[in-house]
């Protein structure tokens, strides 16, 4: 069982890891595309499984999030974190459901800030004990 004191630590990691998983997943598609359609002619669209991994990365990424947020010191940083994964599951939801017409490239926006929040959050803003991040909230 994942105890608290496994996300406060962890939390993080876990969401730079996630997020960059998400980048390299964003920019092999269109390469997978390219090879899919080269060698058959018969799809148009991407496997089930490759559009799921979207959504696992979204969950994940929600949790790292979460974490992150609770056991942050600066509150920009809270405000930041959650403003990207929303934005990020804006764009996910948009890119599915082809609601509006958004350049593919608008997705990696939000993806690389949460790696780069995740790392910053993690090397300057970790509360040490309870007491740091009940003060600052």
């Amino acid at each position: 069982m994942i105890t608290k004191s496994f996300h406060k630590t962890n939390s993080d990691s876990i969401g730079a890891m996630a997020s960059s998983l998400c980048l390299i997943h964003c920019v092999a598609t269109p390469f997978i595309f390219i090879a899919q359609t080269c060698s058959a002619t018969c799809c148009e669209s991407a496997p089930t499984w490759w559009t799921i991994i979207d959504y696992v990365f979204l969950a994940i990424s929600f949790f790292a999030v979460y974490w992150s947020s609770n056991n942050s010191s600066k509150q920009w940083v809270k405000y930041s974190l959650w403003f990207n994964w929303i934005a990020l599951c804006l764009l996910i939801i948009n890119e599915k459901l082809q609601l509006y017409t958004i350049p593919e490239g608008f997705i990696y926006l939000p993806a690389i800030t949460l790696f780069i929040l995740h790392l910053y959050n993690q090397k300057y803003c970790r509360c040490n004990n309870n007491q740091c991040c009940k003060a600052v909230s």
